[in-house]
This record gives structure tokens, sequence and C-alpha cells, in this order.
């Protein structure tokens, strides 16, 4: 099978994954979500600072990735889960690691940032 240059001309297959994660809470939404269906609510108090527009529409980038799936119960009041994907799944496994990497580096990086944050 061949792959579409315009996914692997740069980092081959690790350009397609940051144009899926590309967001800074679109990893955290897919931490979250690895250990099943969350409604928006628990999501959002998960995922501490982001704002509402932004988180909405990451959820909805993120769906129409095909990466999390949205079911609206039709209910009132409202109530919406968002989950994984199998495309989602893997791709949330994928990251793990990234998250061990900052927990095992969190004492150096935390220096790193203070350092970073103090600069004019």
């Amino acid at each position: 099978m061949k792959t579409p240059p315009e996914i692997c001309d740069t980092g081959c297959g690790l350009n397609a994954t940051l144009r899926i994660i590309s967001g800074k809470w679109k990893p955290l939404a897919l931490f979250f979500l690895r250990d099943g269906p969350k409604r928006y609510g628990e999501l959002k108090r998960l995922i501490q600072g982001v704002s509402d527009k932004v988180l909405i529409q990451q959820l909805k980038d993120l769906e129409a990735d095909h990466v999390i799936s949205r079911t609206d119960y039709k209910e009132v009041p409202p109530h919406v889960d968002y989950a994984l994907t199998p495309l989602g799944r893997g791709l949330a496994e994928a990251i793990m690691p990234l998250c061990s990497w900052g927990t095992e580096n969190a004492g150096e990086l935390a220096g790193i940032f203070a350092k970073r944050d103090a600069l004019p």
C-alpha cells in the first residue's frame, strides 16, 4: 500500500500524527478518554484551564478526524458522550509513552519551565 505523499513528506507518520493532535488540549482529551466515554462536563473538569469555546472546537476537530465519536442521547437536559474510536484508541495508546516521559522528567522540566517563564 502506498502512502500519500502529502502525509509522509515531512517526518513521515509523525506529520500525520501531529496534524491530528495539534492543539494544546487534544492530547489531554485523548488521554482522559482512554478509560472510557466521558460527558462534556467531565472532560471540562479533567482538562483544567481550557475554555468552553476551545474545548468544543477541539472535540469537533477530533470527531471530524474520526478519532473520537460523539453520541447525543437526545434527552433534556442534554446528554452527550465522547468516546475513542478504534483509530483514536490506537492514538491514545501511542501518546502514553509521552505521558511517562513527562512524569519521569517532571523535576528537571519544572526547573526548565521556571527559567523559561522568568525570561523577559
